[in-house]
């Protein structure tokens, strides 16, 4: 009993967290599913809580669609690319070892983190000129305008899709940061965007652990509920909470995070 209540409270956080600023809540998952029980294999761990975060996304991504903030154009371009990546991520992580896992997990988000809490104010210059130009109107009338470059957004699409499937966590974890900085995307168009994404190759990558048998469908069956309503109060939130605030603040968790998980 006690068990079913911890996971429903790691997918209500994973929820929250992944929602809020578009992350995917792989991040928290993952490193709680270790603690609370250290003899997961790595494979087991990308899989379930993969299947955890196709719930959680499909839920976010539906309260983003309904504030209109989504350029479903670049999403589906981008997870077009990334699902071949994801597919490739769940099948190689059967073949790391658990000191591999760890210590590339903890690398991971100790990169994110810093990228987080040294974020430039503005986007970065990027020497490339913009393909695409796009305009959007979100539901409450606000218009963005912004323009960036398709190449760079697919390149990092696959690699992200493999990361995020080798992982376990949401792929927005890297597609924020670069929408935002590299390619001049608005923040919450981003964070929209990058849940639509994550639902696509989530949905492939939770289908080829599955098939791998990587998935620990008991724990996603607590975890689930959770991540389905914490997807919900997290995309509420996301209009109404500083996103520059949070943003430190989880900086500042992933790091500890990945600290601890290098060192175990």
């Amino acid at each position: 009993m006690i068990t079913a209540l911890l996971l429903m409270l790691v997918g209500l956080t994973a929820g929250i967290s992944g929602s809020l600023v578009g992350l995917g809540g792989g991040f928290i998952v993952v490193p709680a599913l270790t603690f609370l029980f250290p003899g997961m294999l790595p494979a087991h761990l990308s899989g379930t809580s993969m299947a955890m975060l196709l719930v959680n996304s499909l839920s976010s991504t539906a309260a983003y669609a309904r504030q209109q903030r989504i350029d479903y154009d670049a999403a589906l371009r981008f997870a077009a690319v990334s699902i071949p990546g994801s597919i490739l991520g769940a099948v190689l992580v059967g073949k790391l070892t658990g000191g591999m896992f760890f210590t590339g997990f903890g690398c991971f988000l100790a990169f994110v983190s810093v990228l987080l809490l040294f974020k430039p104010k503005q986007p970065l210059r990027w020497p490339l000129p913009p393909t695409v130009s796009r305009t959007i109107v979100d539901g409450k009338g606000e218009r963005f305008e912004y323009a960036y470059h398709r190449p760079t957004g697919l390149l990092i699409s696959f690699v992200t899709g493999f990361l995020s499937s080798l992982f376990g966590v949401g792929g927005g974890s890297l597609m924020v940061p670069t929408m935002t900085l590299l390619l001049a995307f608005p923040p919450h168009i981003a964070v929209a965007t990058s849940m639509l994404q994550i639902v696509l190759s989530a949905a492939c990558s939770t289908v080829t652990h599955g098939l791998l048998h990587n998935i620990d469908w008991f724990k996603v069956l607590f975890l689930a509920p959770g991540a389905l309503i914490g997807g919900q109060l997290g995309a509420r939130l996301a209009r109404k909470l500083p996103a520059g605030a949070l943003m430190k603040v989880l900086a500042v968790m992933l790091l500890i995070v990945a600290v601890r998980l290098i060192m175990k």
